[in-house]
């Protein structure tokens, strides 16, 4: 079953700590990963390159995002991934 970003971050907000819910979020969206099939093939793994963008961004803005706006960060960045034509 694949959820989306604001069914991630509902199941998330039920933990207690912002480190909590960052961590269930990201184990989610690992969860549904796709990076084996096309057009990525395994190259790279999508999931962990939206984290890694999400943490660059929380840090150049100086603000952490609340689970909400994590998981569409998340969800968006993966989509753009995905459909960069630099990757086909």
């Amino acid at each position: 079953m694949v959820r989306t970003a604001e069914q991630i971050a509902n199941l998330a907000e039920k933990s207690k700590t912002g480190l909590g819910q960052r961590k269930i979020i990201n184990q989610l969206f690992r969860s549904q990963d796709d990076s084996d099939k096309w057009p990525i093939r395994g190259r790279f793994n999508v999931t962990e390159r939206a984290i890694r963008h999400a943490r660059l961004f929380e840090k150049d803005c100086g603000f952490g995002l609340d689970p909400l706006e994590y998981a569409l960060f998340l969800e968006n960045d993966m989509s753009s991934i995905v459909n960069d034509p630099k990757n086909l």
